[in-house]
Protein backbone atom coordinates (compact mmCIF):
# COMPACT_ATOMS: atom_id res chain seq x y z
CA UNK A 1 0.00 0.00 0.00
CA UNK A 2 2.95 2.62 1.07
CA UNK A 3 4.90 3.67 -2.56
CA UNK A 4 8.43 2.24 -2.83
CA UNK A 5 10.85 5.00 -2.44
CA UNK A 6 12.06 4.05 -6.29
CA UNK A 7 8.53 4.31 -7.35
CA UNK A 8 7.93 7.74 -6.07
CA UNK A 9 11.57 8.91 -7.01
CA UNK A 10 10.23 7.50 -10.76
CA UNK A 11 6.77 9.68 -10.14
CA UNK A 12 8.15 12.71 -9.84
CA UNK A 13 10.60 12.00 -12.68
CA UNK A 14 8.23 11.84 -14.47
CA UNK A 15 5.86 14.89 -13.56
CA UNK A 16 8.00 17.37 -12.49
CA UNK A 17 7.79 20.90 -13.50
CA UNK A 18 11.40 21.94 -12.63
CA UNK A 19 14.74 19.96 -11.78
CA UNK A 20 14.29 19.92 -8.25
CA UNK A 21 10.30 19.69 -8.16
CA UNK A 22 9.02 17.10 -5.22
CA UNK A 23 5.63 19.64 -4.33
CA UNK A 24 3.88 20.83 -7.63
CA UNK A 25 0.38 20.24 -8.35
CA UNK A 26 0.96 17.29 -11.34
CA UNK A 27 3.83 15.52 -9.02
CA UNK A 28 1.07 15.62 -6.10
CA UNK A 29 -1.58 14.66 -8.55
CA UNK A 30 0.75 12.07 -9.54
CA UNK A 31 1.67 10.56 -6.10
CA UNK A 32 -2.12 10.51 -4.98
CA UNK A 33 -3.28 8.35 -8.22
CA UNK A 34 -0.80 6.07 -7.78
CA UNK A 35 -1.34 5.42 -3.90
CA UNK A 36 -5.33 5.55 -5.35
CA UNK A 37 -4.69 2.70 -7.73
CA UNK A 38 -3.07 0.43 -4.74
CA UNK A 39 -5.74 1.21 -2.45
CA UNK A 40 -8.15 -0.08 -4.89
CA UNK A 41 -5.89 -3.16 -4.85
CA UNK A 42 -6.30 -3.66 -1.51
CA UNK A 43 -10.03 -3.95 -1.66
CA UNK A 44 -10.54 -6.27 -4.13
CA UNK A 45 -8.77 -9.04 -0.94
CA UNK A 46 -10.06 -6.53 2.06
CA UNK A 47 -13.76 -6.01 1.35
CA UNK A 48 -14.66 -5.20 4.77
CA UNK A 49 -11.81 -2.25 5.43
CA UNK A 50 -13.47 0.58 6.57
CA UNK A 51 -10.91 2.68 8.17
CA UNK A 52 -9.04 2.35 4.79
CA UNK A 53 -11.72 3.22 2.92
CA UNK A 54 -11.88 6.89 4.34
CA UNK A 55 -8.58 7.41 4.15
CA UNK A 56 -8.96 6.24 0.13
CA UNK A 57 -12.07 8.70 0.32
CA UNK A 58 -9.79 11.77 1.77
CA UNK A 59 -7.03 10.95 -0.76
CA UNK A 60 -9.88 10.87 -3.89
CA UNK A 61 -11.54 14.62 -2.61
CA UNK A 62 -7.16 15.24 -2.26
CA UNK A 63 -7.20 14.66 -5.72
CA UNK A 64 -10.28 16.06 -6.74
CA UNK A 65 -9.00 19.40 -5.83
CA UNK A 66 -5.68 19.28 -6.98
CA UNK A 67 -7.29 18.78 -10.11
CA UNK A 68 -9.82 21.57 -10.17
CA UNK A 69 -6.97 24.22 -8.99
CA UNK A 70 -4.73 22.94 -12.18
CA UNK A 71 -7.75 23.26 -14.46
CA UNK A 72 -8.30 26.78 -13.25
CA UNK A 73 -4.89 27.81 -13.34
CA UNK A 74 -3.82 25.99 -16.89
CA UNK A 75 -5.96 24.15 -18.89
CA UNK A 76 -3.14 22.97 -21.24
CA UNK A 77 -1.07 20.72 -18.19
CA UNK A 78 -4.61 19.88 -16.73
CA UNK A 79 -5.24 17.73 -19.99
CA UNK A 80 -1.70 16.87 -20.34
CA UNK A 81 -1.63 15.10 -16.64
CA UNK A 82 -5.22 13.57 -17.56
CA UNK A 83 -3.56 11.83 -20.59
CA UNK A 84 -0.87 11.01 -18.57
CA UNK A 85 -2.87 9.32 -16.03
CA UNK A 86 -5.74 7.83 -18.27
CA UNK A 87 -8.25 9.48 -15.59
CA UNK A 88 -10.64 10.84 -18.06
CA UNK A 89 -13.95 8.53 -18.14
Amino acid sequence: MVLVKEQKAKLIDNFKVHSRDTGSAEVQIAILTERINDLGLHFKLHKKDLHSRRGLLLLVSRRRRLLKYLKDKDMKKYEEILGKLSLRK
